[in-house]
């Protein structure tokens, strides 16, 4: 096999990647293909037991890793665990009273958009909210990452978690919205 399969190494060692929040994403990609390529099952159809296993075996970390980087908030926490700081995504919140309080603000905003005279563009308002705090936060976990201010940067990440709830729930009142609409 061409490729290393050295299951110790970081995903960001996989890709030929600087351990940063800010990643080449499209560098990110072309490897990732590649090295898919190289270790496609259907290669080693004639290979050895030890060879197919080992194929099928990268082949699951390769998407292991590239799924991981590929999507920020995951990024985040995995840059976080090679620190050695693991966050529960279930259990661990933000405790920060004035984000507490926007987070209830911005669910009542959610709440109520069925009730505005144009709830889509209410919507639309509200997304754009959403997607600005959002980008704010991706930046100040890239900033106190890069500073080594790991308190910090897992308290961003603890922030960054509810925003992708909030995503989610956005996209389920889009759907109500569309839905009710037609």
């Amino acid at each position: 096999m061409a490729i290393d399969l050295d299951f110790s190494r970081s995903y960001f060692e996989l890709f030929g990647l600087p351990e940063s929040f800010e990643v080449d994403t499209a560098i990110m990609a072309d490897r990732y293909r590649a090295m898919q390529t190289e270790l496609h099952p259907d290669r080693y159809a004639s290979s050895s037991e030890q060879e197919r296993r080992l194929s099928v075996q990268g082949a699951s970390w390769i998407n292991e890793a590239y799924e991981t980087l590929k999507d920020p908030l995951s990024r985040a926490r995995y840059l976080l665990q090679l620190k050695g700081i693991d966050i529960d995504a279930d259990k661990d919140m933000s405790s920060d009273p004035d984000f507490l309080m926007q987070q209830i603000e911005l669910r009542e905003q959610l709440e109520q958009i069925e009730s505005e005279a144009d709830p889509l563009s209410a919507l639309d308002r509200v997304a754009a909210d959403i997607r600005s705090w959002n980008h704010d936060l991706r930046s100040q976990f890239a900033a106190a990452f890069e500073q080594k201010d790991l308190a910090t940067a897992r308290q961003t990440v603890l922030k960054m978690q509810f925003f992708n709830r909030l995503f989610d729930e956005l996209r389920r009142k889009e759907e109500q919205l569309e839905e009710s609409l037609m």
